[in-house]
């Protein structure tokens, strides 16, 4: 099997597991076979003193589908 990663970066206001799912979410509406999400980085952004979002950059890693394009 091969398989290709990507990197996608996501950022929610909630937390860092609905960061994470918005991005393995919006992977898997366009790529089939999504096998597993690692997560790279992890960003607090701050507003007036005060976390107000989280970033994360995940690689997200999908298996390459066998048919050849005609």
């Amino acid at each position: 099997m091969v398989e290709k990663t990507i990197e996608l970066t996501a950022t929610s206001t909630s937390s860092i597991e609905e960061a994470v799912g918005m991005a393995v979410t919006r992977a898997s509406a366009t790529i089939k076979g999504v096998r597993q999400a690692d997560v790279v980085h992890v960003t607090a952004l701050v507003e007036d003193g005060e976390v107000s979002a989280w970033r994360v950059k995940v690689n997200v890693t999908f298996a390459v589908q066998d048919q050849v394009h005609e």
